[in-house]
């Protein structure tokens, strides 16, 4: 058996190999002009380098994982290896030293806080790209369980309203009537209270009593046209500062303002979950596009085989590997078409229309990836406080002490001894019920009322309660921004080393490309096989999809960044 027989056999029982189910395929040139996507070229392309990127690495837990498999292939490094050695020593002389650039040195440093973060309101048309902005826009704007989170604000302002129903008017009213027996009796009244802000209450009010009235109650009678009353009820001790209806109504108010950092934190969440799906919308286009050119290599060299075999210059069985490899790379084309309408499927949750309705991207819509940034290492002081001062988790913690606070001194407020003053004058007029007149004249009165626990240990034992909920908000507060300060820090190097990546695998995909490109030139001078050919393509395949991935992580890195500084922010 030759060389090549043995050879040909290991490739076909490798499952790493180029044309492999499991193989990662490169990124193709789009059918419109988009400069940023890096290709597998053929001998006619030129060399040129493009960068691309962004925000963002994810928890394993959040809703990008689910879109993890828009990554098509399997690690075929293992495998390819075993057969580089033997095909390397085949491979003819003549291929020319390719020149990389140094990328970082043609990138200027950017702030994280720069213009593009903020979204834009506007809409997308089936002929323009889908820009981030506008996804970002879309949950702004239409997304619903952002709307669903506005109305909180209604919950919470409800509370508020009813809190302020302890201060409504009060109209008091009866009707006594006793008309059997000795004592034959007929009384109405009306009045009003109002309960006031200082922890008293003013009343005022109108009676009449008429017929025989029992001699021990002769103050239910009144003159003919019945009696006028007013006084008012002032707190000396307890309830001057505070009460129980003033600590329900102030808690009520900071109940209202904790309902805008709730909101803030979901949308923090619903706009890195938008930006997740984005991301892995864009990165299954490029993976489709990579399998679309490769598949087109292979079918264009299909031609070129034939007529060598015809012209008995190569044996059939070549042909026939070349249309395996085919067959392989369509399937790998239709699978990752899948993929890139699935993640398009879930992107359309976030990117909706004026009126709501979501909107499934179509292919020719994909962006690519922008051109990616450095990461300024001088910022990172400063957006640690910047996540400090927005961070919604602090003024929720800040908002729910003051709550607790108010608990706290209506307790002290019931250490201290119920004194009422009360003041009140009445004025009966009409025609004197007895001769005496004494319903006649001016009535007032002026008392003071007391009553307080002896021990009170229900007002000494709210205290202490208070007292440990108080020391547990410092002691969660403090930790809480130390966690925020290490989740920027965390952030922050997974966004450094993505950039690393970036730039690492940029580089690999050029090298790749080129050497792919120089073996198929060989091939058709004769110089080379289709197993060198086929080698260098799943090289350049796995070189494009590692930068792929590298994009990928670095906008999903980026996105994350944005989210622990708390950036987005309703008003904005």
């Amino acid at each position: 058996m030759s060389n090549f027989c043995r050879i040909t056999i290991v490739l076909l029982l490798l499952p790493g190999c180029a044309g492999s189910k499991n193989v990662r395929l490169p990124l193709a040139a789009k059918a419109s002009t988009k400069e940023y996507a890096p290709t597998i070229q053929s001998v006619a392309d030129t060399e040129e380098d493009t960068v691309s990127p962004a925000l963002a690495s994810r928890g394993k837990n959040s809703p990008a994982s689910e879109a993890a498999d828009t990554n098509p292939g399997a690690d075929t490094e293992s495998s390819v290896t075993e057969l580089e050695n033997s095909a390397a020593s085949d491979s003819t002389a003549g291929e020319n030293e390719s020149v990389s650039d140094d990328a970082n040195s043609e990138m200027m440093l950017v702030s994280l806080n720069s213009p593009e973060e903020t979204p834009a309101s506007t809409d997308t048309t089936n002929d323009e790209d889908v820009a981030f902005d506008e996804v970002l826009a879309s949950v702004y704007s239409s997304y619903p369980l952002l709307q669903a989170a506005f109305y909180n604000r209604n919950i919470a302002l409800g509370q508020q309203i009813g809190a302020s129903g302890a201060f409504d008017t009060k109209l008091k009213g009866a009707s006594e009537n006793g008309p059997q027996g000795f004592y034959e009796n007929y009384r109405q009244s009306l009045g009003i209270v109002q309960p006031t802000y200082w922890g008293g209450e003013v009343f005022a009010g109108y009676r009449i009593g008429r017929g025989d009235f029992q001699p021990w109650y002769l103050e239910r009678q009144t003159n003919g046209a019945g009696e006028f009353k007013a006084g008012v009820q002032v707190p000396l001790a307890r309830n001057r500062t505070i009460d129980a209806r003033r600590a329900e109504l102030w808690k009520s108010g900071y109940e209202r303002s904790m309902a805008e950092p709730d909101i803030q934190a979901q949308l923090i969440g619903y706009v890195q979950d938008a930006s997740y799906g984005y991301w892995d919308w864009v990165a299954a286009g490029e993976y489709h596009q990579i399998a679309t050119r490769v598949l087109v290599l292979a079918e264009e060299r299909t031609n070129r085989i034939e007529s060598q075999v015809n012209a008995g210059l190569v044996d059939p069985p070549e042909l026939t590997d070349n249309l395996r490899l085919v067959a392989i790379r369509k399937a790998k084309a239709a699978d990752t078409r899948r993929k890139m309408e699935q993640t398009a499927a879930k992107l359309s949750v976030y990117l909706r229309d004026g009126s709501g309705k979501p909107i499934v991207p179509m292919e020719k819509q994909l962006p690519g990836f922008p051109d990616p940034s450095p990461v300024d290492e001088l910022q990172l002081d400063q957006d640690i406080q910047t996540a400090l001062s927005n961070r919604p988790e602090l003024r929720m913690l800040d908002l729910l002490r003051q709550q607790t606070q108010i608990d706290y001194n209506e307790a002290t407020n019931q250490l201290q001894p119920e004194l009422n003053a009360v003041v009140w004058g009445s004025q009966d007029i009409g025609e004197p019920t007895s001769s005496k007149r004494d319903k006649s004249p001016y009535e007032s009165e002026a008392s003071i009322y007391l009553d307080v626990p002896m021990q009170r240990r229900k007002a000494r034992g709210k205290m202490t309660e208070l007292q440990g909920k108080l020391a547990q908000l410092s002691a969660k507060r403090r930790i809480t921004g130390d966690k925020i300060s290490v989740d920027v820090q965390m952030a922050h190097a997974a966004l450094k080393s993505a950039w690393d990546q970036v730039v690492s695998s940029q580089e690999s995909l050029k090298h790749a490309e080129d050497l792919a490109a120089r073996e198929r030139t060989n091939q058709e001078k004769g110089a080379s096989d289709l197993l060198k050919v086929t080698l260098r393509e799943q090289y350049a395949v796995e070189s494009a999809e590692k930068y792929v991935d590298a994009l990928k992580l670095y906008f999903e890195s980026r996105a994350d960044y944005r989210a622990s500084m708390a950036l987005d922010q309703i008003g904005r």
